[in-house]
């Protein structure tokens, strides 16, 4: 029997495999900020030990930093600190750190491919569910606990047990108006949040294929939000190509050498998944959320639907009960308060590029809070560079500064109770943009649309 991509990168990560237990499984890469790592490291220099490989390790902070004055001190105490502590526990041991400001600073899953940190073929881990993102590079890389981050720490190691596998297949083409984000919120919506639980994911066919690294990126982000333990896409030349030139990246004859091998990472013909799932892209619209997980969703121009999906009755009460909506309703015309274009789902340039292309003139709706925030320094500048920003600008946009944002609140950026969100992060559940928000996860060009009319509609670009 043959091996799958996964099979082949954990077998080559194994340091030791413990009878009827778990393996050691070696780590490449370990990417930290300031709300995961501090009981970690304190617990490090408690027990007199120091960082064992500081060069695997990469920090930024994120969560909970402001994405207005960034140049001016954090005003809440406790986000102050945590930033604080983070620049003092990576000065401490070595760590490479990109503070506010820094050019290389930004989200921890949006500046960790485009600083050329995350290659192909990798182990990689950071204290944060969304981890899953670099698995678009042909890696294993899942979200750890704080104890597990410690142990990085120390040892360059994990213990884990191997998961099952699954895979993803959409095949066809996608409609001009389909985003990425979109297919995931479409798979998620067919399998339940439940669907892939305990599974590593592979995505494969024809559509994730055409996909840039920024789409593929955008999907594997969103895997743990259908119960997986990450998704990963087999490298190709699309992968080299987007890697190539990066700051941290190999170059010249190593990189040749790299992709080489990397060229090998890929599943056998006749290898064998615990779960095989099968899409049409022909059937994937724009969708939009309409409930409190993100396996609640519909095409943008469908309907709510009469009766539980993916989830028991009194869920699906309940969830229609906190967003005030109600069963067989249609979700195109529903009024929107806010957007929010960011996070580390669809804060990459390509999105921003989208969002700009979908506005297409028109200006912002004045009774409509946007905030548009870029996933790194990085993403900033190329909007500056390639006149996004003038042109939403023009059309009474504002662009913010990086961070996480409003995809939780853990910063200032929050949405009031009550109030409908079109988002494009990855999670809608109650209070996580604010006390009482109402989020509705959506991709970039319909979040555009809400942005400039106000309500809910299908894109048209």
């Amino acid at each position: 029997m043959g091996k799958t991509l996964f099979d082949k990168i954990w077998d080559a990560h194994v340091v030791k495999h413990i009878p009827d237990g778990p393996d050691v499984l070696y780590i490449d890469r370990h990417l930290v900020h300031e709300v995961t790592s501090p009981q970690a490291f304190s617990s490090l220099a408690s027990r007199g030990l120091k960082v064992f490989r500081p060069e695997k390790t990469f920090a930024t902070c994120d969560h909970n930093v402001p994405t207005l004055g960034q140049d001016e001190p954090i005003a809440d105490e406790s986000s102050r600190k945590a930033v604080e502590q983070l620049a003092a526990n990576t000065a401490a041991n070595g760590i490479t750190y990109f503070p506010l400001g820094d050019p290389g600073n930004g989200i921890v899953h949006v500046i960790g491919p485009e600083q050329g940190i995350v290659l192909c073929g990798q182990t990689v881990v950071c204290g944060d569910s969304h981890t899953a993102t670099h698995g678009a590079f042909g890696n294993i890389a899942f979200g750890i606990g704080t104890s597990e981050v410690e142990m990085v720490l120390a040892t360059q190691c994990l213990l884990q047990s191997k998961p099952r596998q699954a895979r993803i297949t959409v095949d066809g083409s996608l409609a001009a108006n389909v985003t990425p984000k979109d297919v995931i919120l479409y798979v998620i919506s067919r399998l339940g949040t439940d669907g892939c639980t305990g599974c590593f994911v592979e995505y494969a066919g024809e559509v994730f294929r055409n996909m840039s690294m920024e789409g593929r990126m955008t999907v594997c982000n969103m895997s743990i939000e259908m119960g997986a333990k990450g998704g990963m896409v087999a490298p190709d030349q699309t992968t080299f190509d987007y890697i190539s030139g990066r700051r941290f990246a190999p170059a010249g004859e190593e990189l040749a050498a790299r992709i080489s091998g990397w060229k090998a990472l890929k599943t056998d013909e006749d290898a064998v998944f615990d779960r095989e799932y099968h899409f049409d892209a022909a059937d994937i619209g724009p969708m939009v959320t309409y409930g409190t997980n993100p396996g609640m969703g519909v095409a943008v121009d469908g309907v709510i639907p009469s009766e539980a999906v993916g989830c028991d009755a009194a869920t699906f009460d309940k969830a229609l009960a906190y967003m005030d909506f109600h069963k067989g309703e249609p979700m195109s015309g529903k009024k929107i308060d806010y957007v929010f274009v960011g996070s580390c789902t669809n804060g990459r340039i390509e999105d921003f590029r989208a969002f700009a292309k979908a506005v297409g003139g028109r200006r912002k709706a004045e009774d409509v809070t946007v905030w548009l925030v870029p996933g790194s320094k990085e993403v900033e500048a190329k909007i500056e560079a390639e006149g996004i920003g003038d042109t939403l600008r023009a059309a009474g946009f504002r662009i913010r500064q990086p961070g996480c944002s409003a995809c939780l609140a853990m910063n200032a950026d929050k949405i009031p109770a009550g109030k409908y969100a079109v988002s494009t992060s990855n999670r809608n559940f109650e209070g996580r943009q604010g006390y009482g928000a109402r989020t509705i996860l959506a991709g970039p060009l319909v979040a555009a649309e809400a942005a400039v009319t106000g309500y809910l509609s299908v894109p048209v670009i």
